[in-house]
Formats: structure tokens, sequence, C-alpha cells
């Protein structure tokens, strides 16, 4: 298989590849109305697409397009080298748009509007692989109306695969011209002529600097129109630049260059489609952006918030905690002077309330203190159980709808502003999270007992590490040494001995006040400190459940449309990225001018297929 069949087939692979994935593009649901507004003209660019093979074999499309008194009409019968056209300077000749074409040509594979044209049938040799078109005049009515000039020519250039741009010395800056073939050149390779070269000067470079900008010119032509249709009538062969002209559209419009020509306007206008629908999601990307941050201020806010409200929560049954904490460690140190302080100040208040029976003298005493302790475990026993279904009743805590409704209004003002509909943040979607909340949180909290009791264990484990144990056991252990030491060497050896007298009273007094204030104090500390690791994990759960709670976002609809969103714009990036990649490896090399890439316009409703 020779290379250039190849690479023609490659062209045709990957130009149905790109057009499958614009469909598939186009078709994907989307909530975003700049995503919706750019499918649709994505839709419109594939019907016109599906003509493509049928046209392959039918003969180019060529038309005139330039302003009133250009030269269009005379051009054009110096091409087919008669007198088919009316043709004047002074004002507009062309009202219904004329197609020239060859006797044999099948007119039918074109899709023109064949009613809006006169049709004339010329035997001449360049008709043989195109049909020619002199067009109306697009600067000669202000508006488009029905029947103007304007509406005319509009309703042609969807279906022209070439057009022959002339211009005069007076007409080639003329602002409503420029910006018609701004719309008109989308998908379509271009000709430039300067005609009237009998009377004008010779405004070329001008001209191609001035164009330079926005199409790629390969050569102009400066043509002499009226001469160059009198040598073909007298038999003479025609000269200067016309004759360039023919050598150009015989070369470069013949039958071998059809399928080329098609597929590089085909590209060329799908780029132009894609650059346009680009710069479109591009212009509402700010809004979309400013979309985004609100739903993650308002989702951060509100986080904090019901973390806040589930710590108060979780918080107010904090000196049980407190106490099973302290026992769990205690019961991991087992026995030792510290362990057993610890113990003791722990259930002082149970042994002072034990130490009243000593105290009672008569059965009713004892009868009423045991009520009063009866009453004192019951009570330990409901704040048990209700510690025990906090986290149960966290399940219904959290935001009310007041503070919900205030996000609700800043996020829809957010979503109108970025073209979402607003009913995305809507009242059901609170509702439907408040459900979802209630499913993941049954999950969450599935078993709030074993939850803290979780906790306590991983608390007392690392409360009950070694240099923990000996800082506590040492500092209390010098003052016990002291207070055992003291009195026996003052016995056993500085009595006898030294004979120095025995301590008095006042030392045991003061020994029992300074243990119990310092073991108190050291108590106090170790409290202290597992009261502060008891109010971080406390504080970490709280923020756990509220980031379970706003996992699927403050409104997840919204998020996953705005998701949806810029994957679609990043797809739609790749399309065009793939339309630059196949126009830059397979545009033919060719004398036609055409439209450089990324134009700022999308010609409407434009097909060059």
């Amino acid at each position: 298989m020779h290379s250039p069949e190849l690479t023609h087939i490659e062209l045709l692979a990957q130009v149905d590849e790109l057009v499958d994935r614009l469909r598939q593009w186009s078709s994907a649901d989307s909530e975003w109305e700049p995503v919706a507004h750019c499918q649709a003209i994505i839709k419109q660019l594939l019907i016109r697409t599906e003509t493509l093979r049928a046209r392959l074999a039918a003969p180019l499309v060529v038309a005139t397009f330039g302003g009133t008194g250009t030269g269009k009409s005379a051009l054009v019968n110096a091409l087919v080298g008669s007198d088919c056209t009316r043709s004047g300077r002074e004002r507009p000749t062309t009202t219904r748009p004329i197609l020239l074409t060859h006797p044999l040509s099948n007119l039918g594979d074109l899709g023109l509007p064949l009613d809006d044209l006169e049709v004339h049938r010329v035997a001449t040799n360049l008709l043989r692989d195109v049909v020619l078109i002199d067009c109306p005049d697009p600067d000669t009515t202000e508006s488009e109306t029905v029947g103007s000039n304007l509406s005319r020519l509009h309703r042609l250039l969807p279906h022209c695969d070439v057009l022959i741009y002339t211009a005069t010395q007076q007409k080639y800056r003329s602002a409503r011209v420029v910006d018609e073939l701004g719309q008109a050149a989308s998908g379509c390779r271009l000709i430039f002529v300067q005609t009237c070269a009998d009377l004008d000067t010779d405004i070329r470079d001008d001209w191609r600097q001035q164009l330079g900008s926005k199409y790629q010119v390969p050569e102009i032509f400066f043509v002499d129109s009226i001469r160059a249709l009198r040598e073909q009538q007298a038999g003479d062969a025609v000269t200067g630049d016309f004759r360039k002209l023919q050598q150009t559209l015989a070369s470069e419009l013949a039958v071998s260059q059809r399928a080329q020509i098609r597929r590089a306007n085909l590209l060329d206008l799908i780029d132009s489609a894609l650059d346009h629908c680009r710069t479109h999601l591009d212009d509402q990307a700010p809004a979309l952006q400013r979309l985004e941050h609100s739903l993650s201020e308002q989702k951060r806010k509100l986080a904090e918030l019901m973390s806040e409200r589930l710590r108060e929560e979780l918080l107010e049954s904090q000196n049980l905690w407190e106490r099973r904490l302290l026992t769990a460690v205690t019961d991991a140190w087992g026995f030792s002077p510290f362990a057993g302080i610890a113990r003791l100040y722990s259930s002082l208040g149970n042994l002072i309330a034990a130490g009243g029976l000593f105290r009672a003298r008569t059965s009713a005493q004892i009868a009423l203190i045991g009520a009063v302790q009866g009453v004192r475990w019951l009570d330990s026993k409901r704040k048990e159980l209700q510690a025990e279904s906090q986290l149960d009743r966290i399940a219904v805590c959290g935001l009310d709808d007041t503070v919900l409704r205030q996000s609700q209004l800043v996020i829809a003002g957010y979503a109108q502003e970025a073209r979402f509909d607003p009913a995305l943040a809507a009242q059901g979607n609170l509702d439907a999270l408040r459900h979802e909340a209630v499913r993941v949180e049954d999950e969450f909290l599935g078993d709030a007992g074993r939850r803290i009791e979780g906790i306590v264990r991983e608390l007392a484990e690392v409360h009950s590490r070694f240099g923990v144990r000996f800082t506590f056991e040492v500092l209390l252990g010098i003052l016990l040494m002291y207070i055992v030491c003291r009195p026996a060497y003052n016995f056993f050896w500085a009595n006898p001995i030294l004979d120095k007298p025995l301590l008095t009273s006042d030392f045991y007094i003061h020994a029992v006040v300074f243990f119990l204030l310092w073991s108190g104090l050291l108590v106090m500390l170790f409290t202290r400190r597992l009261r502060r690791g008891l109010f971080d994990r406390i504080s970490e759960l709280a923020r756990q459940l509220a980031d379970i709670r706003m996992a699927t976002g403050l409104f997840p609809g919204l998020e996953r449309a705005i998701q949806t969103a810029r994957l679609q714009r990043d797809r739609l990036a790749g399309l065009q990225a793939a339309t630059v990649q196949i126009r830059g490896t397979h545009l033919p090399q060719t004398e036609l001018g055409r439209q450089l890439p990324a134009p700022t316009t999308l010609r409407a409703s434009a097909s060059q297929i």
C-alpha cells in the first residue's frame, strides 16, 4: 500500500474518531447551561457532518465574496469566459444569486437552496470540477431581513467550500465586509483577488498586512476581469495575474483535491466551533469558581459549627469518662503507691459516705444513710446510662433549619449567577442531606459504648507507659520514703546512739498534711493530663462526625453538577487539542488561504462538508 493512500486512510480514521467523540460529548447529560448551549452547537455541527460522504464526489462550491462594486460579477464572467451575469461598479447589480454549473453536473448532491438561485449551465472546463456562485453583496443593507441580500448570502455561505474574496482600492478596508468575512471564512478555503487592475493602484502589500493577523494569505491576485474576458472572447491567451488565478483554480480545485479540501474545511469548522464553545465556557468560568468557593466556605463554616455543637454534647459526660479513664489507668498500673492513692481519691466520696455508717447510733440513722447512698448510687447509674446514650442522641443534633436555610440562599444566588438551576440548592436537597446523614450516623454510631471504651483503652495505654509511671511513682515515693525513713532513723539510730529525743506528734501531723497536699497535687496533675488527652480525643471524634456528615457535600446534587461541568470542559479542551493535532499533521499544503486557528467568532450554521 502506497504511503499517500495509507496517510489518507489514517486521516479518515482520525476524523471519524473525532466525530464520534464529539457525538458522545454533545449527548452527555449536563445541568450547566453554558455546556448545554455548547452541546446544541456541536449537535448542529454533527448534523452537517452527516453529508460529508455524500458530497465527496460532488463538485466543489466556489463563491465570490466582497463588497458592493468590487467586481464579483465581472470576475465570474471572466472565469467562465462569457457574459453570464450583469456587472457594474456604481450600484449592486447582483440581487438574486447566480449559480454557474456544467451541463453534466448533478446539483442534487450539493444541498444548495436551488429555489433561491438563478441557475446557468455553461460548458467550460472550470465548471467540470466546481460550481460557481455569484453571491449578493454583504454591505447593501444594515440588517438581515427576509428577502434581503444579506439574508440570501447567509443562506448560501454554509454550503460553500471556497470563497473568492474580492476587493478594490476603495473597499479593502471596509469594516462591514471584514466582519462578514470573519463569520463566512470559518471552515472555508480562501482566494484573495484585487480587481479593477486597470483603474486601481496595487494595494496588495497593505491588504496582506491587514489580513495577516487573522488569515493565512499565500497570494493575492491583481486582475483586470474585463480585459481577461475580452482576451478570451477574442480567442487570445489571457495574461497577467488572471492567468495565474486560472492555473491556481485548475490545480487546487481539481477532482483529486475535493476530499482534501472538504476534510480540511471540516477540521477548520470543528476547530472554530470548539474554540467558540471553549471561549463561551471560559467566560463563565469565574462565576463557576465563585460558586465552588462559596460551597467550600459554607461547608467549612457549617462543619466547624456542627463540630462545636457535637463536641459540647459529647463533653456533657466528660466527668464520668474521666473516672472511667482513671480507673482503667490505675488498673493497668496494678498495685503501686501512686495507683493506690489515685484509687483512693477516685472513691473518696464513697469512703466518706461509708464512714458515716460508723457514726450512726440507731437503726433509723443507719437506714437514712443507706437510703442516701442508694439515691446517690441510682443517680450515678442514671448518669452513666445517659453517657452511654449520648452519642445516639447526637444523631439528631447538628444544624437547625435556620442555619441551613441561610446557606441555601447564599448558594442558590451563586448557582444562579453561574447559570445552574437554583433548584439544585432547594429544600429537597437539604432533606436528602439529612436523610443521608442519619444513615451514615447509624453506621458511624452503631456501637457508642465500644467507641468510648476504645478511646479509654487507648488513652489508658498511653498514660500507662513506663516514663509516665516512673515520673509519678518517683515523685510520690520520695515523700513516702521521707515520711517512713525519718521516724525510723530517729527511733533506731539517732535516739539510742546520738541521744536525740524522739519525734513529737507535730512531725506526724505535718507529715500527714504534706502527704495529703503532695499526693493531691500529683493526682490533680495526673487527672489534668488525662483530661487534656480525653478532651482532645473527644474533639477529634466530634470533628470526624462532622466531616462524615458533610462528606457528601452541603448540596450533593449541585456539587456533582459542578464536577460534571468541569469534566466536560476538560474533555472539550481535549477535543480541541486533538483537532489542532489532526489539522497540523494532515492539513494539505495548498496555495489557498484560510482563516487562522483560534478565531473569536463562530460562523452561524456553517458547514463545509
